[in-house]
């Protein structure tokens, strides 16, 4: 165990290190933001695009099927992300793995099982 782990007994497992205002968070928040824009600008065009090729004569309806599904498609993956951000799914996400581990050890300790550096 490390000098300034607590002596319980339990293993401690290190801290993710992003501070919530760190400059690597930061970052990579404004990368993300970025590329989100530059997609979202990316499939307006895309719309744009297929709304003008439907405008000629001769090409009349052969995209209104694949266009709405596109659209619904993309506006379902919008609205999933946009949940997911805001219940908090995407926060966090190291802290399962930090469970598990804790769970596995206490479960050990049940067994009788010691660990390594406690023996």
């Amino acid at each position: 165990m490390s000098p300034d782990a607590p002596k319980t007994g339990r293993r401690v497992y290190p801290a993710i290190g992003l501070g919530r205002w760190s400059p690597f968070r930061r970052a990579l928040h404004v990368f993300f933001v970025i590329a989100c824009l530059v997609g979202g600008a990316m499939f307006c065009r895309k719309i744009y695009e297929f709304l003008n090729t439907i405008k000629h004569h001769e090409l009349v309806g052969f995209a209104h099927d694949p266009l709405v599904v596109y659209a619904l498609v993309a506006l379902g993956f919008c609205l999933l992300l946009l949940w997911a951000y805001l219940t908090g799914q995407l926060s966090g996400v190291e802290r399962a793995k930090y469970e598990m581990l804790e769970r596995f050890d206490e479960q050990e300790r049940a067994e009788g099982l010691r660990f390594p550096e406690e023996a």
